[in-house]
């Protein structure tokens, strides 16, 4: 619409559609590259994503890349929720399941209760938030401040082994000061939720290059970019009782990387 309007074509727009410069797995890439991170997040920690049981909240398109990668790396996720509510799925989402989270952001209704009435067995609980559920792994993937101290406390309780945050600042700060006192990892979404916005940089590339990556080759390359975010966390917050503080890690990695550069460039 801007360059209807202006006639010109000037700064630099990402998320394409595939026929005017996009990337492929640009709409997957922020669910993607999280479960990336908890994958290695996992390893560190001597665990396998398989077999591992996932809450989930939101149905868009972070939800749905989140949920898409984990259950084909073997992972079960029983939950997704919306404003009305959340729904528990024991059996876990497959590939009919997940689709459908599609078609319930398409009908722009924003409820995920139709849910349960598709998929006999799944349980709708309305006004209530997929926290309560007793899972191995906790990743919100749907708003600011929706994981407060109190559902922090129901995971705990349930014993939780890791939090992932997806969403922008999802967990709120007494929330993540609850996990960390518990020793569990949790991942802030400054590193986690990373892979989109490093798509978006990919995106760039192929414009600049005035390429087209396969899927594979953009899949390919967000795996490095999280591997290395990862790596950077472990750098600067493994504490001296060996764990892994991911926000102190992630803080202090962005902070030196901003700091050196601006060394470097004479500027300090």
């Amino acid at each position: 619409m801007y360059r209807k309007l202006a006639r010109e074509n000037t700064g630099v727009l990402t998320g394409k559609g595939m026929t005017y410069g996009g990337s492929l797995i640009r709409p997957e890439a922020t669910g993607f590259g999280a479960v990336y991170f908890l994958r290695q997040m996992l390893e560190k920690a001597g665990m396998d994503i398989k077999g591992q049981t996932i809450a989930i909240s939101g149905f868009g398109n972070v939800a749905w890349g989140a949920a898409t990668k984990a259950t084909e790396l073997g992972a079960k996720v029983v939950t997704i929720s919306g404003p009305d509510g959340y729904i528990y799925d024991a059996e876990g989402l497959n590939k009919e399941k997940i689709a459908y989270m599609l078609e319930l952001r398409a009908s722009n209704n924003d409820v995920v209760e139709p849910y349960a009435k598709k998929f006999p067995g799944s349980q709708f609980f309305p006004g209530r938030k997929p926290w309560e559920v007793k899972v191995d792994i906790a990743m919100p993937c749907a708003t600011q401040n929706e994981l407060d101290g109190e559902d922090a406390k129901k995971l705990l309780a349930n014993g939780v082994k890791i939090v992932a945050e997806v969403s922008n600042m999802g967990c709120r700060p007494e929330a993540i000061d609850a996990f960390i006192a518990a020793k569990i990892p949790y991942g802030p979404g400054k590193a986690v939720n990373a892979g989109g916005v490093a798509t978006s940089g990919l995106e760039m590339t192929q414009n600049a290059q005035k390429l087209n990556w396969t899927a594979e080759e953009v899949d390919a390359k967000l795996h490095q970019i999280m591997s290395s975010i990862h790596h950077a966390c472990l750098e600067y917050g493994t504490e001296k009782d060996g764990y892994i503080n991911y926000m102190k890690g992630a803080n202090i990695a962005g902070f030196m990387k901003v700091a050196k550069s601006m060394v470097e460039q004479g500027i300090l």
